[in-house]
């Protein structure tokens, strides 16, 4: 993987969620997202999984930022799918975003993950080292010039999975 997976994490403010912090970060999640959320091709591959690893923020107890990692396959590539990341809306400029990212690019380092695949905008994950890739077919319409991929493996190709 690229050397963008050894960066660390501003570990100061970047914690493992913990199952106390579910509801926090659905309520976050449901805050940036919304009920549309749940036709998302995204979500897909969410559906009947457990995380592999979550990150949050906390101030003064609540959760201000989270993202989780999703166990998945691209082709037969084994990664993981990273997603959602919501920030608290007053929080956006902080730096948080980025953050989480850096967080769970060195646990997938750190677990020896083949890579990582998201559905985002690519100016702004391009910075961790993230590129199109063109592909990995998700299950459902999605816009391809939005999946991304970080990885040993390049390039990536096949069907996107639930592992």
């Amino acid at each position: 993987m690229s050397h963008a997976l050894l960066q660390p994490a501003a570990q100061s403010r970047i914690e493992a969620e913990t199952p106390a912090d579910a509801d926090g970060v659905e309520a976050l999640v449901m805050a940036a997202f919304g009920p549309g959320r749940f036709a998302k091709t995204a979500e897909r591959l969410r559906e009947g999984s457990r995380p592999a690893a979550g990150f949050v923020v906390r101030e003064q107890g609540r959760v201000i930022g989270s993202v989780r990692l999703w166990p998945i396959t691209v082709g037969e590539t084994p990664a993981l799918f990273l997603g959602p990341i919501a920030v608290e809306a007053g929080s956006r400029r902080d730096g948080l975003g980025a953050d989480l990212v850096a967080a769970c690019l060195a646990y997938a380092a750190d677990a020896e993950i083949e890579g990582v695949l998201l559905v985002g905008d690519c100016p702004y994950f391009e910075r961790f080292g993230f590129k199109l890739a063109a592909n990995a077919v998700p299950p459902g319409p999605v816009d391809r010039r939005r999946v991304l991929w970080l990885g040993k493996a390049e390039p990536v190709a096949g069907p996107v999975r639930r592992a």
